[in-house]
């Protein structure tokens, strides 16, 4: 006769044993999840691939900077106009790569955001009207910040308690987005007349572009908040299996919203970096930043399904495209041309995320059946 481990109390007999409470799979995550030695560890933080994928994409930058060289030596053989094009291509991918950041978090925690550009567009709008402008450069970015991140909470609010498909509800904010825009700004430019908002982009810090600096910090507190909170573990649990989530006491529908939320604050912040490179906003501005910022998310190892994404990847995702939009240019070719090889690149990663994951999911059936038997 077995013993019976459990103590006696009057509401649960002795022969019961211990039920334990739900278990959070962000803790269980984390408790899983060991660090790993040396500097290789920032590469694999992110509960990716790791050091392979972010090693191959850096592998890909050279690959084109090798492109670039073999196109036009002319040009590279000059060390002074490599080093300034190298900040021109950080430039070019600063609004962007704050983007991307929100755009990451979308994704892994398993949604889509089609309106960051438009986003974007109606923050600097709003940010740059005179009555903003009114209350200096303080009160230009504090708008800014303030409207994408409400427009990112009822995106998050319509997809959460709503039940919308998040296709559906940021492509009717895409669309709703870009009409406000145009509505406030009556269709026409409107002119930044404020110094700081407008030195952002003509300012150097040790030689170094201020706007590069800002993409910097925002990358580093994106990885932070991915890879050292609950808040990031929690977004890979729900992206990954959000009815799981659920079960172990996660409230999805709040974390789903703070997650669009996250993302149009990032928008707000590019809208005053945009601004600042073009001393003015318009409705039409940040034009097809989705398609981007997606785009660099899945290069960079981004699970379109979620559940997995990483932060470096993201970031060097932006920097491939920048630097493919770069040799374009410096070679005289069509922005058309660029589009479509953007488009051929978005196709190829997605099909190389599938092929990956048919491989794992075969090989863990056949170690299964192989453990069964």
């Amino acid at each position: 006769m077995s013993e019976s481990t459990g103590t006696a109390t009057p509401d649960r007999p002795a022969d019961l044993p211990a039920q334990s409470p739900p278990v959070d799979p962000a803790v269980t995550a984390s408790l899983k999840e060991k660090p790993r030695a040396g500097g290789l560890s920032f590469w694999q933080g992110d509960g990716g691939e790791g050091a392979k994928r972010n090693l191959g994409l850096i592998g890909v930058l050279v690959v084109l900077v090798v492109i670039g060289a073999a196109t036009r030596w002319d040009l590279y053989s000059n060390p002074d106009w490599v080093w300034g094009n190298t900040l021109t291509i950080l430039k070019l991918a600063s609004v962007v790569g704050v983007v991307t950041v929100g755009m990451t978090f979308v994704i892994i925690g398993g949604g889509i955001d089609l309106s960051v550009g438009a986003i974007v567009a109606l923050a600097g709008v709003w940010a740059t009207t005179l009555a903003t402008q009114s209350y200096g450069a303080g009160g230009m970015i504090f708008t800014a910040i303030v409207v994408g991140t409400a427009v990112g909470v009822v995106n998050g609010v319509l997809i959460s308690y709503g039940r919308l498909v998040a296709f559906i509800a940021t492509l009717a904010m895409m669309v709703a987005a870009r009409g406000l825009a145009a509505q406030i700004s009556g269709k026409q430019t409107q002119v930044s007349n404020n110094s700081f908002i407008n030195g952002i982009a003509s300012t150097d810090v040790l030689g170094i572009p201020l706007l590069v600096y800002i993409l910097a910090a925002v990358v580093a507190a994106g990885w932070v908040l991915l890879n050292r909170t609950t808040f990031g573990r929690r977004t890979v649990a729900v992206g990954g299996n959000p009815e799981a989530a659920r079960l172990a006491g996660i409230n999805v529908r709040r974390h789903t919203l703070l997650l669009y939320a996250l993302s149009g604050l990032c928008c707000g912040i590019a809208a005053i970096m945009l601004t600042a490179q073009a001393n003015s906003a318009q409705a039409a501005m940040a034009n097809l930043y989705e398609l981007d910022a997606i785009a660099a998310a899945i290069i960079g190892g981004t699970l379109l399904s979620g559940g997995r994404g990483t932060i470096v990847g993201s970031l060097l995702g932006v920097l491939i495209f920048s630097t493919i939009t770069n040799l374009f240019a410096i070679n005289g070719l069509s922005t058309e041309a660029q589009n479509m090889v953007k488009g051929g690149i978005i196709v190829g990663a997605v099909l190389i995320q599938q092929v990956q994951f048919r491989s794992v999911t075969q090989f863990f059936g056949r170690q299964k059946a192989t453990t069964s038997g």
